[in-house]
Protein backbone atom coordinates (compact mmCIF):
# COMPACT_ATOMS: atom_id res chain seq x y z
CA UNK A 1 0.00 0.00 0.00
CA UNK A 2 1.40 3.35 -0.99
CA UNK A 3 2.50 5.87 1.73
CA UNK A 4 0.74 8.62 -0.33
CA UNK A 5 -3.29 6.64 0.59
CA UNK A 6 -2.57 6.41 4.23
CA UNK A 7 -4.94 9.41 5.81
CA UNK A 8 -5.60 10.04 9.56
CA UNK A 9 -8.18 11.36 11.20
CA UNK A 10 -10.07 12.34 14.77
CA UNK A 11 -12.77 10.91 16.37
CA UNK A 12 -14.55 14.17 15.92
CA UNK A 13 -13.82 13.86 11.99
CA UNK A 14 -15.04 10.62 11.95
CA UNK A 15 -18.05 11.54 13.94
CA UNK A 16 -18.78 14.09 11.66
CA UNK A 17 -18.13 12.02 8.51
CA UNK A 18 -20.55 9.44 9.30
CA UNK A 19 -23.43 12.35 10.55
CA UNK A 20 -23.10 13.93 6.94
CA UNK A 21 -23.39 10.27 5.16
CA UNK A 22 -19.58 10.66 4.05
CA UNK A 23 -18.10 7.54 5.65
CA UNK A 24 -17.90 4.38 3.09
CA UNK A 25 -18.68 1.89 5.61
CA UNK A 26 -21.58 -0.11 5.17
CA UNK A 27 -23.48 0.21 8.42
CA UNK A 28 -26.49 -1.34 6.97
CA UNK A 29 -24.82 -4.91 5.87
CA UNK A 30 -22.97 -5.09 9.15
CA UNK A 31 -25.96 -4.15 11.54
CA UNK A 32 -28.13 -6.94 9.32
CA UNK A 33 -25.80 -9.90 10.36
CA UNK A 34 -26.53 -12.24 12.68
CA UNK A 35 -23.71 -13.10 15.51
CA UNK A 36 -22.90 -16.46 13.44
CA UNK A 37 -22.27 -14.75 10.71
CA UNK A 38 -20.03 -12.41 12.48
CA UNK A 39 -18.26 -15.21 14.08
CA UNK A 40 -18.02 -17.23 11.01
CA UNK A 41 -16.25 -14.69 9.29
CA UNK A 42 -13.92 -14.14 12.35
CA UNK A 43 -12.86 -17.55 11.86
CA UNK A 44 -12.26 -17.06 8.37
CA UNK A 45 -9.68 -14.05 8.97
CA UNK A 46 -6.34 -15.28 9.29
CA UNK A 47 -6.05 -12.07 11.51
CA UNK A 48 -7.73 -13.34 14.18
CA UNK A 49 -6.09 -17.04 14.29
CA UNK A 50 -5.45 -17.65 18.21
CA UNK A 51 -7.79 -15.01 19.38
CA UNK A 52 -10.93 -16.26 18.82
CA UNK A 53 -11.28 -18.97 21.46
CA UNK A 54 -10.05 -16.29 24.49
CA UNK A 55 -12.20 -15.40 26.82
CA UNK A 56 -11.88 -11.56 26.68
CA UNK A 57 -15.06 -10.85 29.70
CA UNK A 58 -12.35 -10.99 32.63
CA UNK A 59 -10.12 -8.69 30.61
CA UNK A 60 -9.24 -5.39 32.78
CA UNK A 61 -8.02 -1.90 30.96
CA UNK A 62 -4.22 -0.96 31.85
CA UNK A 63 -3.21 1.95 31.58
CA UNK A 64 1.00 2.68 31.05
CA UNK A 65 2.73 4.36 33.82
CA UNK A 66 3.07 7.86 32.80
CA UNK A 67 6.65 8.24 31.13
CA UNK A 68 8.79 11.27 32.38
CA UNK A 69 10.79 13.00 29.81
CA UNK A 70 14.64 12.86 30.28
CA UNK A 71 18.42 13.63 29.66
CA UNK A 72 20.52 10.89 29.35
CA UNK A 73 24.01 9.47 28.67
CA UNK A 74 24.34 6.76 27.27
CA UNK A 75 27.51 4.51 25.39
CA UNK A 76 27.25 5.26 21.77
CA UNK A 77 27.64 1.70 21.01
CA UNK A 78 24.46 0.91 23.27
CA UNK A 79 22.46 3.72 21.38
CA UNK A 80 23.49 2.58 18.08
CA UNK A 81 22.52 -1.00 19.04
CA UNK A 82 19.16 -0.02 19.56
CA UNK A 83 18.72 2.51 17.06
CA UNK A 84 19.79 -0.20 14.52
CA UNK A 85 16.78 -2.55 15.74
CA UNK A 86 14.14 0.23 13.99
CA UNK A 87 11.50 2.84 14.65
CA UNK A 88 10.92 2.21 18.97
CA UNK A 89 14.12 2.05 19.81
CA UNK A 90 13.67 4.67 22.98
CA UNK A 91 10.66 1.67 23.82
CA UNK A 92 12.47 -1.23 23.71
CA UNK A 93 15.61 0.86 25.61
CA UNK A 94 12.67 1.69 28.51
CA UNK A 95 11.98 -2.36 27.84
CA UNK A 96 15.61 -3.38 29.09
CA UNK A 97 14.96 -1.25 31.92
CA UNK A 98 11.72 -2.23 33.15
CA UNK A 99 13.26 -6.14 33.09
CA UNK A 100 15.97 -5.09 35.14
CA UNK A 101 13.88 -3.35 37.42
CA UNK A 102 11.39 -6.14 37.67
CA UNK A 103 14.17 -8.73 37.78
CA UNK A 104 15.85 -6.44 40.68
CA UNK A 105 12.62 -6.41 42.75
CA UNK A 106 12.11 -10.28 42.72
CA UNK A 107 16.12 -10.47 43.80
CA UNK A 108 15.08 -7.75 46.83
CA UNK A 109 11.98 -9.97 47.69
CA UNK A 110 13.97 -13.36 48.05
CA UNK A 111 16.49 -12.08 50.60
CA UNK A 112 14.00 -10.46 52.61
CA UNK A 113 12.61 -13.96 53.07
Amino acid sequence: MSKERIVRYSAEDIEKMITNGEDRSDHARVDSKISAEIEQAMFDDPDWAGSIDIDWSSATIVQPPAKKPLSIRLDQDVVDFFQATGKGYQTRINAVLRHYVDQQKILKEKRQK
